[in-house]
């Protein structure tokens, strides 16, 4: 069933409205109209609609309300229609509404189904506040006045780039508290002495901590990246370009003031493109944006992967932490309980992944003067923030501030690995280190137990190359 056929089915009144293509009856208490619901019609493909993403609704208000606000100081939009257009947005921007957004967000025509889905609500909801019908647009019309001075080519990307800037904070935030979990098991792990490994096998001593405090550095690395990096790629906006970058159908002076406006609106750093007829047509910075999410992506995925594989067991595994148990593992083998959190996580990381290379392909895709897969890019860019940030939530909340250390069993793993001789290279040479190390492993004995045997050095200087703070972390020689 469409949107426009639940709508029907609810209330069952219409109102008849025309385009170029002929008559349609739209609900009556829609406040979207004919045009969008031809798209509605059109477009049955991802199932998410403009409504799922908030921040672009909020961000196509508000460029709406700047676009009126500076045709209206340019004397092109009457006082009393400017009014209901800030009236409509402003209701946009606080919330209200966005269940009219009802396109699919994979759509033909560049975008331009989402920009009238915008342009015939706020007509709707601004002839509502001047004590008109909805449909009755002679006294305030979707194309003529809500998207005066406008053209999808620059409403729609402009909007893209702010609503990205809305939604940054908060993926920004997830991920620095995700961080601060990270670390904080850090500090509380930190004199826990375990074994580190490299290609699964036993590589020398390091503390839990020092493994801990690493998941927060290389993520709070993407923090900083981010933080710099978004705001550096999206302020510069093509809004006053129209069609193609030409301007054609605006005031000379319309583009500087229709940004400054949006920029106030926002409260973002917003400024003109210098060539607006590049940036009508290049997606590169969605591109890098999306980039960096897939960056995030993948450095969760392998955080993940190494949670699972240090909890893994519990008596045939590492079994080095526990993590939370989240629900049972099996239907058929009592007392399982898996990684579920940290394995969610991977799978959005690849959805995460997948997205980047959808996006980069729409970015390819565009021909001359437009890139008519944009709504592909929007959908997909905004489709990883909003995955990234839950599952980052999900991670902290629901694994990582739970995650306890088995730390008997680290000592144990340590005191009975090969890889201990590495620590004494130094003090009985590569030659015997190896024999030694070979012959534990033959054996089965502890490779302390085999240098005491061979008095291959004394206890006093057995124990200070043992000492936990020698084997993980540089000292200085006197």
């Amino acid at each position: 069933m469409t949107t426009s056929e639940s709508f029907s089915v609810k209330n069952g009144a219409t109102r008849e409205e025309k385009d170029l293509l002929g008559h349609l009856n739209v609900p009556a208490d829609a406040y979207y109209g004919i045009q969008t619901l031809r798209a509605v019609n059109n477009f049955h493909l991802s199932g998410v609609p403009l409504s799922h993403h908030p921040q672009l609704i909020v961000s196509l208000a508000m460029v709406k309300k700047a676009a009126a606000d500076a045709n209206h100081q340019l004397g092109e939009l009457e006082t009393r229609r400017f009014e209901a257009i800030e009236h409509a947005c402003q209701r946009l921007i606080d919330g209200e509404h966005h269940d009219q957004f009802v396109v699919d967000m994979i759509q033909g025509g560049a975008g331009t189904s989402t920009n009238m889905n915008a342009n015939e609500v706020i007509a709707n909801l601004g002839l509502e506040y001047l004590g008109h019908a909805k449909g009755d647009y002679q006294h305030l019309h979707p194309n003529n006045d809500i998207n005066m001075a406008q053209s999808t080519n620059d409403a729609y990307p402009t909007a893209i780039r702010l609503g990205l800037l809305l939604g940054h904070d908060d993926l920004l935030e997830s991920l620095s508290h995700l961080c601060e979990s990270f670390s904080r098991k850090g500090d509380e792990f930190g004199d826990i002495l375990k074994m580190g490994r490299t290609q699964l096998q036993d590589a020398v001593p390091m503390t839990l901590g020092q493994e801990f405090r690493a998941f927060a550095t290389t993520l709070g690395e993407d923090h900083r990246l981010l933080a710099k990096r978004v705001p550096e790629l999206l302020h510069e906006v093509n809004l006053g370009g129209t069609a193609i970058g030409t301007g054609i159908n605006t005031d000379a002076r319309y583009q500087k003031l229709a940004v400054e406006r949006l920029a106030a609106i926002s409260e973002h750093e917003l400024s003109p493109a210098h060539d607006l007829i590049e940036a009508t047509s290049d997606m590169g910075d969605f591109v890098m944006f999306s980039g960096m999410l897939k960056r995030l992506a993948v450095k969760l995925s392998k955080v993940c992967n190494d949670l699972r594989l240090l909890s893994s067991g519990p008596r045939a595994g590492f079994n080095e932490i526990n993590l939370p148990a989240r629900q049972p593992g099996s239907s058929i083998m009592p007392g399982k309980v898996n990684p579920v959190i940290p394995e969610a996580v991977n799978q959005v990381a690849f959805e995460v992944i997948g997205n980047d290379l959808s996006l980069s392909l729409a970015a390819e895709g565009g021909q001359l003067q437009l890139n008519v897969m944009e709504p592909l890019i929007v959908y997909k860019i905004f489709d990883s923030i909003r995955l990234l940030t839950r599952a980052m939530d999900m991670l902290r909340e629901l694994c990582v501030d739970g995650i306890t250390a088995n730390e008997a069993h680290c000592r144990e793993l340590v005191e009975r690995s090969i890889g201990l001789v590495t620590a004494l290279n130094p003090h009985i040479g590569y030659e015997h280190a190896t024999r030694i190390a070979q012959k534990a492993l033959a054996t089965g004995r502890g490779v302390l137990e085999l240098v005491q045997e061979e008095n291959l050095l004394d206890e006093d200087t057995l124990a200070e190359a043992l000492r936990p703070e020698n084997m993980v972390m540089p000292r200085q020689v006197f």
